[in-house]
């Protein structure tokens, strides 16, 4: 008998509200700022300020110069260490590392550099002479390098982890083995043979990093420079002024740097045609890179060992500030260990680790739900993804500061601001991370498996809860730690859409990095890094326990 056709009803809503998370708060977003910022005298009180030409530069320097040094880095990873035990290890770090907050980075690397951090102590006084911290600007540099390094070492990991998931869709081992059988190096053979093909599956997500480094407000908090910040920290500072005058200002703001970002967006366009016709011609004219190999391995090797070493250390110094006592320089460690700062913290500390957690696992649960009802239906009804996945990667492409003030003043406006349009805001930047996390294994899946059941009388729905749920246990609580982990990590919807009621550890992490009690940092940053990597630990854990008597089903 054959089963009945499944009624396409549920997943259809499924899919409308999935779109509807991801679309509909950009759109509105976008409306609510730009209305404003169209009225009379905002876009010449924005020419007006003083400082928007620098912070409009250091917006487009960092953002462009941090995502071409990390595009680079990554690419001479694939080309130069892809096969090496360097390779595998990294391979190993990059759940962990993926997993950090880009707050807790950027407070990590700022305890690091700053002229009393580690690389100081570490060498001082031997090295230096230095008795005392150097009274130099490391940290809020005015140039940005301070923040262009902290974006380069948070967006490798992310864009090696898109590399990896494309890879495979390239044929690249067959195409550098039959490019090194011509003569060509291993870098040259990658460059012109697997680089066209990877570089189309990695340019939605190469944009998303740019649109992010351009208009970053956490990050360039706390290594970015302050007189003036960049443009999108200004235009937070608009935001969360008392005083309402200044919310057209802001929209304005919020404009052009959508309008930045959208020239950034071109220019880089006409950079990937510059580039194409490069490797065209030196295919044509048959250039082997002799010697080019090594000159790879050695920058692929510099550029991921000193971002990996600064995020691992500067991880560290926050666990060890939370709990040092007697701390003085140039000493590399602290002269006594405490509990007195978890103690001193009090509730305060614990209450917004339970509202971060709280957010954290309503957002997931959603996202889980929504993603793996398209996922299904994807399946069940042989749908394609099309120009659908530009709406996938529609949060990611839009700046944050371009639609959340609009988002903010809608919200003021109806009276539907704090912890529900708070959770909303949190799922439409989660949803896609869960999204690009579990889509392929789901779709990896054989597709031979659904038939079978099917034929020995299993239902469309039982088959889903009984056979693909189960045999996708891993990647779907990964894809949960995921949205987690993305959620915990959200600085600017969380202050504009809760209004500053809801504090969370990224909110009071970023706050406290303005004062100068590292102790306090550390210790709401590190709990900021320990509720991801808890949620991805039993992302791992959980299918190995349940499994342990299945051989075949453990991870």
């Amino acid at each position: 008998m054959t089963p009945a056709a499944p009624r396409p009803g549920p997943l259809r809503l499924v899919l409308g509200l999935t779109i509807a998370a991801l679309a509909v708060p950009v759109l509105a977003g976008l409306w609510g700022t730009v209305t404003p910022a169209l009225k009379p005298g905002a876009l010449a009180a924005l020419w007006d300020w003083p400082g928007l030409f620098p912070a409009a530069r250091l917006s487009l320097v960092t953002g462009i110069g941090s995502t071409v040094v990390a595009l680079a880095i990554t690419l001479l990873i694939l080309a130069g260490l892809r096969g090496t035990r360097a390779y595998a290890a990294l391979i190993r770090l990059l759940s962990p590392l993926l997993s950090v907050p880009h707050a807790a980075a950027a407070l990590g690397l700022a305890f690091l550099i700053t002229p009393s951090g580690w690389i100081a102590r570490a060498l001082s006084p031997w090295a230096t002479g230095w008795d005392t911290p150097p009274d130099l600007l490391l940290v809020n540099d005015p140039a940005g390098l301070a923040l262009t390094f902290g974006l380069i070492a948070k967006e490798v990991p992310f864009l090696m982890l898109m590399a990896l998931a494309a890879l495979p869709q390239t044929d690249a081992a067959r195409r550098i083995t039959l490019a090194e059988t011509l003569g060509y190096s291993r870098a040259m053979g990658f460059a012109l043979t697997v680089l066209p093909a990877l570089y189309r599956q990695l340019r939605l997500p190469v944009y998303a990093v740019l649109a992010y480094a351009m208009t970053t407000v956490d990050m360039a908090q706390i290594l970015g420079p302050t007189l003036p910040p960049t443009l999108s920290v200004q235009i937070t500072l608009w935001m969360t002024d008392p005083d309402l005058s200044g919310r057209p200002l802001a929209a304005a703001g919020a404009l052009l740097q959508l309008a930045l970002v959208i020239a950034a967006l071109g220019f880089w366009r006409g950079a990937e045609v510059a580039a194409r016709r490069t490797l065209r011609h030196l295919a044509e004219q048959g250039h082997r890179g002799a010697g080019l190999d090594r000159l790879a391995v050695a920058l692929a090797t510099l550029g991921a060992g000193t971002t990996t070493a600064a995020l691992l250390a500067g991880l560290a110094g926050l666990a060890l500030w939370s709990l040092a006592g007697l701390w003085p320089f140039p000493d590399i460690l602290p002269e006594a260990y405490s509990l007195q700062t978890w103690t001193r913290a009090g509730p305060g500390v614990w209450q917004a680790t339970a509202a971060t957690a709280g957010l954290g696992l309503a957002t997931a649960l959603i996202a889980l739900a929504l993603v793996l009802g398209c996922l299904e239906a994807e399946q069940r009804f042989a749908l394609r993804a099309g120009r659908t996945r530009l709406i996938l990667w529609l949060p990611l492409l839009v700046p944050q500061i371009a639609f959340l003030p609009g988002l903010h003043a809608l919200a003021l406006a109806t009276g539907t601001g704090g912890w529900a349009a708070t959770l909303a805001a949190h799922l439409t930047f989660s949803l896609p991370y869960a999204f690009l996390s579990l889509a392929p294994a789901f779709r990896a899946l054989d597709p031979r498996l659904a038939p079978l059941a099917a034929s020995l009388g299993a239902s469309p729905d039982r088959i889903f809860w009984t056979l693909r749920l189960p045999l996708l246990a891993r990647p779907v609580l990964t894809a949960a730690a995921v949205a987690f982990a993305v959620s915990v990590g959200q600085y600017l919807p969380t202050l504009l859409m809760g209004g500053g009621r809801i504090e969370t550890l990224t909110t009071e992490a970023v706050a406290l990095s303005s004062g100068g009690n590292r102790r306090l940092i550390g210790a709401h940053a590190l709990l900021q890094m320990a509720l991801p990597a808890l949620a991805f630990a039993l992302a791992t854990g959980l299918p190995a326990l349940a499994f342990r008597r299945r051989r075949g089903m453990a991870p």
